[in-house]
This record gives structure tokens, sequence and C-alpha cells, in this order.
């Protein structure tokens, strides 16, 4: 069998290539430009790259059968593609907030902030697409270095080199539990690749029932990490507030989207109707294991974002939670009566997507206005800045789930998913969480509405700042009053057996 990389491969592989090339070209361009010249044409260039990756994908959609490359080990497939495309546009929109907010005073190196999201978001797309574990570890590692890298873009803040130096730490723990647990995968089976994995733990699961567990309580670990799932999640509000706030927003949306799709694939490809034994079957175990993880973020997240003052922590808890909601759609295993919940994590994916990515674009011109990221900073926004304010509402709105937005719809399917799953203690959970969380989203709005700041200012905001505001509050309307648009689409184009599990 061909392992080997032909020519013809080149073109399925061309919104990768468009990220390595974008990335290089740039870097030249802004070794070259003259050290006082502004960096902005590098913002624009990064997101031009971004969108040519994006229509590379799109012209792929239409894609009859996955395509396998290098033995298997890294697949093209409408699941790849359609959360490759969540990271990109969200990636898209992050670079386009940042630009004319990133100010060289206290991001020395501008420029390289601006393409740094190309080798960071293209790890994650390598995450999504990977057959194999050592595809899977280069992306997460690629993702994961390049963000340690931005979290301290910020040299002269010793809250960014906090948060960057927790998360270096952590996250080479977290990686050094993957790479275990993968070690243990391929004890027992011979092979690197995911589906080989999964036939060989059918076949010799009787002999390795404890060691496969092992195996997936190391993985769920790691993973867990990476998603900031309770109780994993200890280092997200440090490096959250410490963290430059567009990049912040990276690692709230695109990194762990990217983490949750990942854990997607790998454990319904590798434990997926695996038994060790008659009446052991470790499916069921693992679904199990991922419907209490989900209530214990959900949970943890909402109730702890209760007593924050600054907005980076009360977000970062808010992502806690979210990723347990996100995390339901993986824990409702597919079978023969239910095979939707794909089209369910995607959907609340974009909406979440948009719901964080407004919120931390508003919280960047909060920001430049206040020189602080407390939630006072909102105070009487709405005299200040009327329009600005009703966007942000229309935010909040949909990360609270109210009708009729994106954010609703989300949660709205996610749960009847998991009710037809008959989980209906996890359903409880989803409601009851998400009502406690109406404390302190609506707490935002009475400090816009009800509130005076004690020096009311001008707001301090930049052109792409708003336009990334309006369009995620936009998008976030329009899909809370058609939601079918895109969930009937996913539902066309996933195809469950060829894109997770037959090769």
């Amino acid at each position: 069998m061909e392992q080997g990389i032909q020519l013809s491969d080149l073109a399925h592989l061309a919104p990768e290539l468009t990220l390595v090339i974008s990335a290089v070209i740039i870097s030249l361009i802004d070794l070259l430009m003259p050290r006082h010249r502004s960096r902005t044409v590098i913002g624009w260039l990064t997101i031009a790259g971004l969108l040519a990756a994006a229509v590379f994908i799109g012209m792929r959609l239409n894609l009859e059968e996955p395509i396998e490359l290098l033995h298997h080990s890294y697949r093209v497939d409408h699941f790849g593609d359609l959360v490759k495309l969540v990271l990109l546009g969200s990636t898209a929109l992050i670079v386009l907030m940042s630009i004319g907010g990133i100010k060289q005073k206290e991001t020395p190196h501008v420029g390289e902030y601006y393409y740094f999201y190309l080798p960071a978001v293209l790890g994650g797309m390598i995450m999504v697409s990977s057959g194999d574990l050592i595809t899977l570890f280069v992306g997460l590692e690629l993702l994961s270095i390049t963000s340690y890298i931005m979290v301290a873009m910020k040299k002269k803040d010793s809250r960014s080199n906090e948060g960057a130096f927790k998360y270096v730490v952590l996250g080479g723990v977290s990686s050094a539990m993957i790479l275990y647990g993968m070690s243990f995968l391929y004890g027992m089976s011979g092979s690197t690749n995911l589906a080989e994995i999964n036939a060989q733990l059918s076949l010799y699961s009787g002999s390795f029932g404890a060691l496969i567990y092992v195996a997936f309580f190391l993985l769920l670990a790691g993973f867990g990490f990476k998603i900031a799932a309770a109780p994993f999640h200890t280092w997200a509000p440090d490096v959250y507030q410490g963290a430059p706030t567009p990049v912040t927003a990276f690692l709230a949306v695109v990194s762990k989207a990217a983490g949750l799709a990942l854990m997607f694939r790998v454990f319904y490809m590798v434990f997926f109707q695996v038994n060790a034994g008659p009446n052991l079957p470790i499916d069921a175990d693992v679904y199990m294991s991922l419907s209490v993880l989900a209530a214990i973020s959900m949970i943890a997240g909402h109730f702890m974002a209760l007593k924050q003052k600054n907005m980076k922590r009360l977000l970062a808890y808010s992502g806690i939670a979210n990723a347990g909601y996100l995390l339901v759609p993986i824990a409702a295993k597919i079978s023969l009566i239910h095979t939707s919940n794909f089209s369910e994590f995607i959907y609340y994916m974009v909406a979440y997507a948009l719901m964080n990515i407004g919120a931390f674009a508003l919280l960047f011109t909060i920001e430049a206005t206040s020189g602080s990221s407390e939630i006072k900073g909102f105070a009487g926004l709405y005299y200040r800045a009327p329009w600005t304010a009703v966007a942000m509402v229309l935010i909040i709105l949909s990360l609270a789930g109210i009708p009729v937005t994106a954010g609703f719809f989300g949660k709205l399917f996610i749960l009847l998913g998991a009710l037809e799953m008959k989980l209906y203690w996890l359903a409880i959970i989803m409601i009851l969480t998400s009502v406690a969380s109406y404390y302190y989203y609506f707490g935002v709005i009475r400090q816009m509405f009800m509130r005076s700041g004690e020096e009311p200012e001008e707001l301090k905001t930049t052109i792409p700042q708003q336009i990334t505001l309006w369009v995620c509050a936009g998008l976030g309307i329009v899909l809370g009053f058609f939601p079918g648009l895109l969930l009937n689409y996913v539902e066309s184009v996933f195809r469950l057996g060829k894109d997770l599990f037959i090769y």
C-alpha cells in the first residue's frame, strides 16, 4: 500500500498548505518591513490567508468519499471540514478584532502576534483530521506550543508572564498524560492507527480490560485539560486573565473547539463497540464518564462564575461550563435511534464561538478605555455607546440561552438529544445550571444600563472591533431565528459511518 504523499494528494491538503505558505510569506514580509512601520497590513494578510484556506475547504464539501493520506494517518472528510470552517472563521474574527487594538508598547512584536495565529489554527486543523496517534500529537503540540508563546506576547506584563508559565507547566503535564495513554493503546494493539487500534482492542479486549480503562482515563484527563473541563480547569482563569484579550478569545473558542472535536473522533473511533467481556461494554462506560465530566464542568463553571468581578475570569468559568454543554453530544452515544449528536455539537460550537468572540471584542474595547478588564468597566456603557450596548445585550442573551438566540437553540438541541438518549439526570443539570448562569450574565447588563461610571469617558474603539461585535451579534440572532439553516445542512453533509468509523 502506498504510504507517501502523491502530487494529486496536494490538492486535498490545499487548506493546510495555504496556511503554511501564508505563515512563511507573511513572516518574511514582517522581517523586511522597517521597524517603525505599522503592522496592520500583516493583520489583513493573515485574515486573507485564513479566508483562502476556508475557500479551499468550501470547494470540497461535496466530497463523495473520505480521502485517506499517509496510510490512513490523515483523513479528509466532512467531519473534519465542518470543524475546520469553524476554526478558520473564528480565528479570522479574532484577528479582525485585533487590528488597530494591539499596541506595540504592550506587545513589542506585533507582526509576530498576527501571523502566529496561522500555525496555531493549523495545529487545530491537523488535530481534527488525524486518523493516527502520531499525527494527532503533532497537531496537538503545534497548537499548544504556539498558544504558550501567544499568551506571553505581553512581555512586560507580570500577569501575562505568570499565566504563560502556568500554561506551559500544566500543558506539559497534560501532554505527558496523553502520551502515556497513547503508549498503552500502542502496546495493546501494536498500531498507532485509530481504526486499527479499535479492531485490535475488539479482538483481544478480554485480555486487556483494565489497561483499556487506564488508557481511556489518561486520555480523558489530558484532553480535559486542553478543553478546560472541570476538574482539569484550574489553569484557565489565570491564563485567560494574563493573555492579551484576543489570544484569550482564541483559547476559549478555537483551542477548545479543536480539543472537543478531537475527543469526538478519538473516543468514537477507538473505544466504540469494544467490550472487555460479555457483561462489560467499555463504550458504555466511556460515555458515562464523559457524562459525569460534562456535569461536573457545568456545575463548577457556572457556580464559580457567580462571584467573579473580572470579566476575563467570568468568561473563563463560563467557558468551563460551556465545555460541559459541548461534551453532552459526545457523551450521547451514537446509536440507531440517535445519530444527530454531531449536528447538535457543531451548531452549539458555532453559537458558542459567536457569543464569546463578540463578548471578547467588546471587552477588548473596554480594556482600552478603562485600562482594566473588571466588570465595573461596563458601567454606564449604554449612555456612552448605546448601540454597542445593544449588541452586547444580544450576545449576553445568547450566552444565557434566552429565546430567540443561537445559544438558546444550541442548548435546546443538546437537551433534546440528551432526553432522547434517556440521560434525564444530565438534562436536569443542564437546565438548573443554565438558570443559575442568569445571575452573572444579567449582572453585566445591569452594569451597562443601571450603573454609571465614576468618570464617564468616550469609548476607545476601532472599526474592526465594531465589525466583529456586530457580525457576532447579528449572526447569533440570524441562527436563532433560522436554526434549521445550519442544523439541516450539517445533518445533510455529515455521514455517520464514513466520517467517523469506516476506512
